[in-house]
This record gives structure tokens, sequence and C-alpha cells, in this order.
């Protein structure tokens, strides 16, 4: 299901650069992470490793292996906002179907080496909404450098049609 929604991102590559499909690299790649991969290079050979299966499944027939610089380009071509949106999409689909009373928790994290001296950057602060009864991440949004995580929360809970809703006391 996940893959469905990985397909209609949109491709922002040249269409003669297109040997592989963003698709089936992304959804490789969370395959890739969740085997406890944590770089491109360990992507790439999880595909490598596990080609035989992901061939019979998604009938792929590539003529060779993408390298690492090439799964490191598609996936930094790829528009955030529109990987962020789709998953929204697929997490929305998730909970329609688990029909008990939702309890979300919002947190926010510092991302680790995102603060910059020399750039006079700030570390990136980003919050994340958590359905904590169907254990699904239902969202992630940067929070502004002037703020705190309140008014992000209560902006995403408005996106994610959740406003309104009163916290457990």
């Amino acid at each position: 299901m996940l893959k469905s929604f990985l397909f209609k991102l949109k491709d922002h590559r040249r269409k003669q650069g297109q040997r592989y499909k963003l698709g089936h690299i992304l959804l490789f790649t969370i395959l890739a992470i969740l085997s406890g991969a944590d770089s491109y290079r360990k992507v790439q050979k999880f595909i490598v490793v596990h080609y035989d299966r992901l061939n019979e499944i998604f009938d792929l027939k590539w003529k060779r292996m993408p390298a690492y610089t090439t799964i490191r380009d598609i996936i930094q071509s790829t528009s955030g906002t529109e990987l962020e949106q789709s998953f929204r999409q697929y997490s929305a689909v998730l909970t329609e179907k688990d029909e008990r009373q939702q309890f979300i928790a919002c947190d926010g994290k510092v991302m680790r080496g995102s603060f910059d001296r020399f750039q006079d950057q700030k570390a990136i602060q980003i919050l994340s909404a958590f359905a904590s009864d169907s254990q699904i991440i239902l969202a992630h949004e940067e929070i502004a450098t002037k703020t705190n995580e309140i008014p992000t929360a209560q902006t995403l809970m408005e996106e994610l049609g959740l406003a309104g809703y009163t916290g457990r006391k």
C-alpha cells in the first residue's frame, strides 16, 4: 500500500535520466533503513543483496544496479514537501481503518548535526504528531526559528483535521 503512495510523487528528473523509477528507489531506501542502513552506500548494498527478491516482487528488470551516487541524487532531488504530503495521506488511510478513540501525542526534537555556528544557522527543530493507539506517525513539521512547539502543534492539528479536540488531563 505504501508503494502506491510513493509512486504518486512527481519525479522532477528529466525523462532521459529516469533509468530507475522514483517510487522504487524511495521504497527500497525505506526498506534498507528499516534493515539498519544509515548511508547511501548501505542502501545501495541492500538493493544489491536483495535484488533477486525485489525483482521477483516488483518486476524490475534493471540492466545494472544503481550506484550509491545515483540513489543519493534521486533522493536529494525529491521534494521533501511532496514526500511529507504523501506520508500524511498514507498515515490518514491507516488511521481511518482504526475505529478506536485516537490519542495524538506531539513531541518536538532537535535534529542532531543541524546546528552550524560558522554559517550562523540555529539547530533545526521538528515537531512530530503520533497516533499513540495505532502507533502511526501522522506528520512532521519544522518548527520556525522564532517560535516554539505550541503554535506549530496547533497549525499541524488543523492541517490534519484534528482541531477542536481536547487533550487528556
